[in-house]
């Protein structure tokens, strides 16, 4: 069988200038880049570690919407916190984005500059 990876995108898909794609398709996995507390042009919309850290995971909900996707769908997660002290906050809205059994998940912090979370994801689409 042939996969031919698909750059799945709809109108209200997060952008970035950067030089990377929203997410890669490939048979029934898709692979989100990371999605952080961004407008819809891709500039940085500072925030409280909350905004930004539920700006990042709706944005991530678009770009898996636009891969026919949603958040139950996603089997692994890697996450990014500025500030460790944080990680108390980041675990209580996480239980409210993502239900049982959670997907896989990684955790890094201390890691970013400008952003106080960005969150990546593998998916498998239904």
């Amino acid at each position: 069988m042939k996969l031919t990876p698909e750059y799945p995108a709809l109108d209200d898909t997060p952008r970035s200038h950067l030089p990377f794609s929203p997410a890669v398709k490939v048979g029934q996995l898709v692979f989100v880049s990371g999605q952080a507390s961004v407008d819809g042009t891709g500039k940085i919309v500072p925030d409280t570690f909350e905004g930004e850290m539920r700006r990042s995971i709706e944005n991530m909900r678009a770009v898996l919407k636009a891969a026919g996707c949603d958040l139950q769908h996603v089997v692994q997660t890697r996450n990014y916190l500025a500030d460790p002290d944080d990680n108390a906050e980041y675990n209580r809205i996480y239980r409210e984005y993502f239900q049982d059994p959670k997907p896989a998940r990684t955790t890094i912090a201390n890691c970013l500059k400008g952003l106080r979370y960005e969150i990546e994801c593998i998916a498998v689409a239904p």
